[in-house]
């Protein structure tokens, strides 16, 4: 019996949809494992990720808060310990380390961060550009 996969089954939507897709057969074999064979992390890894992610997190906002710092070693301090924290997510989170299966992770991970880098410079150059010639006039 096919399942209603768009729509509510009143609306009728979704008839035979399932059946075009499968071709009437279930297409994993067993939807529990892991496609590459890999082991997630556990369930200690996943903690030592939460509690370092929130301790810097706090660490940032006390930084902020307390009005120790110029405005210049706060900005620094604040994106030292983001820094930081995008490497805990990463490691513990995402898995991502400097195995040699994770090769083509770690590159599809380095042009992401490459193109997100280009298109925001890129903005802020135009951006800045256009109020620069706004400006003159």
């Amino acid at each position: 019996m096919p399942e209603p996969v768009l729509a509510l089954p009143g609306y009728r939507l979704d008839l035979r949809f399932h059946l075009c897709l499968s071709g009437e057969h279930d297409l994993m074999s067993n939807p529990h494992t892991s496609s590459s064979g890999e082991s997630h992390g556990s369930v200690s890894s996943y903690i030592i990720g939460f509690v370092l992610a929130v301790v810097l997190t706090v660490l940032s906002f006390g930084v902020v808060m307390s009005h120790s710092l110029s405005p210049a070693g706060t900005l620094a301090a604040v994106s030292a310990l983001a820094l930081v924290q995008v490497l805990v997510h990463l490691h513990y989170f995402l898995h991502m380390g400097g195995d040699s299966e994770q090769r083509w992770n770690n590159m599809c991970f380095v042009f992401t961060v490459a193109f997100v880098a280009i298109l925001i410079v890129g903005s802020v150059f135009i951006m800045n550009n256009t109020a620069l010639h706004m400006m003159s006039r």
